[in-house]
């Protein structure tokens, strides 16, 4: 018998294809990453990479049964937490 190899899963993601597997676009998880929202990431020379189980790690933290429920962590939206806003230019 003929024996089916396991697919291969990459190792890193870049930000394209990790926004991809996180259902974001990729704009959203680079505001995450400059906010320090999102998940870790990896700095190869001038990369960004992500580890496909440290997306889904920093998505578990989400995880919800009801909207009652407190959950374990808090995913933040992409933006600034302190409060600061810039100043409107007109």
């Amino acid at each position: 018998m003929d024996a089916v190899p396991d697919p291969i899963r990459p190792r890193f993601l870049r930000t394209p294809d990790a926004a991809v597997h996180l259902g974001l676009s990729p704009r959203t998880l680079e505001k995450h990453r400059c906010y320090g929202t999102g998940p870790i990431y990896h700095k190869l020379g001038g990369r960004i990479v992500y580890r496909p189980e440290d997306l889904d790690a920093w998505a578990e933290q989400g995880l919800r049964r009801s909207t009652s429920d407190p959950g374990k962590g808090t995913v933040h939206p992409a933006k600034r937490l302190d409060g600061y806003t810039p100043p409107v230019r007109r």
